[in-house]
């Protein structure tokens, strides 16, 4: 079974950075691609970020042009880098992996970003 562990999440104010981890018990060259979603409370998931297999990007109108993802896939890893954090951005973060049909998806990390 495929497992994706989340981490890096924290507290933070308003302004500050957070560097979150997904980190994926297989390679992530076996996903076509790999998100970040985040759900406040009260809230739907809504989608963040993406990279594909090819190692291109996608933004959310949201965070575009403070987020940005990344891999290292000699550590089965993809990052999102969170800059210039607002309290809007408070949520836990869960990485989601698309494998073929299939989706897998972390246990999260809460972001909290203080006013």
């Amino acid at each position: 079974q495929v497992q994706l562990v989340e981490s890096g999440g924290g507290l933070v104010e308003f302004g500050g950075s957070l560097r979150l981890s997904c980190t994926a018990s297989i390679s992530i060259v076996a996903f076509k691609a790999v998100a970040w979603y985040r759900q406040a409370p009260g809230k739907e998931r809504e989608w963040v970020a993406r990279i594909t297999a090819g190692g291109s990007t996608d933004y959310s109108n949201s965070v575009n042009g403070r987020f940005t993802m990344s891999r290292n896939i000699a550590q089965n890893t993809v990052y999102l880098q969170m800059n210039n954090l607002k309290p809007e951005d408070s949520a836990v973060y869960y990485c989601h992996a698309a494998q073929g049909s299939v989706v897998h998806r972390g246990q999260g990390t809460q972001v909290t970003v203080s006013a």
